[in-house]
């Protein structure tokens, strides 16, 4: 039984949600599709989907709008209860989220949904890819789902502000969840100062998954993040550019049985405060 002291298993694959799907009360199913600087994901989501699946835009729906909280600043509670009701989303109601095939968005929806008090939220594994390539039933066009009655709760993950991850840094592990060029200063695509957050240990969030998007094996990951320090029980902490692909990291993290707060803020939330220091180079 799901309950709030006892979430959901993090992921669920192709499989099992058709088999979901049949059940007598199906999840409410969410299409998260989404590149950075890429083209709109709705386009993809009409072009095919799973049926039944809304779209949600993750900049406009799991995200407020750009400022000094960062490119992807925490949603307003309201605005993201609003947007999930919309979806279909019901606090009574198991949901699946998925993306292209990699969770990194998909991941932004577990972790909202998690955090504003969702206890059955689950990551389709593998993604889009993984339900087409099992030969599984797709439509086009855009699903109207049944408004849902879900009520936002905010508080149930943990999450880190600007201070607390300088703090984590030096007391904990901090880690980044960018490109390691990208940590390193070497290139900074999206943002205008290049570097890392002094003390963060470099960890990308594309080594936790296998070449086809499908979230790498439990023990790999525990046996990844366990050089790094970050081991079950130590306080851990993630960042990355704007707090999407961090929170593919916290999920990852959860997989290997090590719990993880957000610096939902990230990097483009560190850089407005000039007065905070930027490290370069691999310490």
């Amino acid at each position: 039984m799901v309950t709030p002291d006892r979430p959901a298993e993090p992921l669920i694959g192709a499989a099992g949600l058709a088999r979901l799907l049949r059940s007598a009360r199906p999840p409410a199913l969410l299409d998260v599709r989404w590149r950075l600087g890429g083209p709109p994901g709705a386009d993809d989501y009409r072009a095919g989907h799973i049926p039944g699946a809304a779209f949600v835009d993750l900049d406009r729906d799991l995200a407020a709008p750009p400022g000094p909280g960062g490119r992807h600043p925490m949603p307003d509670t309201a605005a993201f209860q609003a947007a999930m009701r919309a979806a279909g989303v019901d606090g009574d109601r198991a949901v699946v989220v998925y993306d292209g095939a990699d969770s990194t968005a998909a991941a932004r929806a577990w972790w909202l949904l998690t955090y504003h008090g969702h206890p059955d939220v689950r990551v389709l594994d593998g993604g889009y890819r993984a339900w087409t390539d099992a030969g599984l039933p797709a439509e086009t066009g855009a699903a109207e789902p049944e408004p849902g009655g879900f009520t936002a709760r905010p508080g149930a993950l943990p999450v880190l502000d600007a201070e607390a991850a300088a703090r984590l840094a030096g007391e904990g592990v901090l880690l980044d969840a960018r490109a390691a060029e990208r940590y390193r200063g070497e290139t900074e695509p999206v943002d205008p100062v290049a570097g890392h957050v002094p003390g963060a240990v470099s960890a990308p969030t594309a080594a936790n998954v296998a070449a086809d998007g499908r979230f790498r094996p439990a023990a790999e990951l525990r046996e990844r993040f366990a050089a790094l320090g970050a081991v079950p029980g130590a306080p851990v902490g993630a960042y990355c550019g704007s707090g999407v692909t961090a929170a593919h990291e916290v999920l990852a993290l959860r997989l290997a049985g090590v719990d993880a707060a957000l610096y939902v803020g990230s990097w483009s939330d560190w850089i407005t405060d000039p007065r905070r220091a930027v490290a370069t180079g691999d310490a």
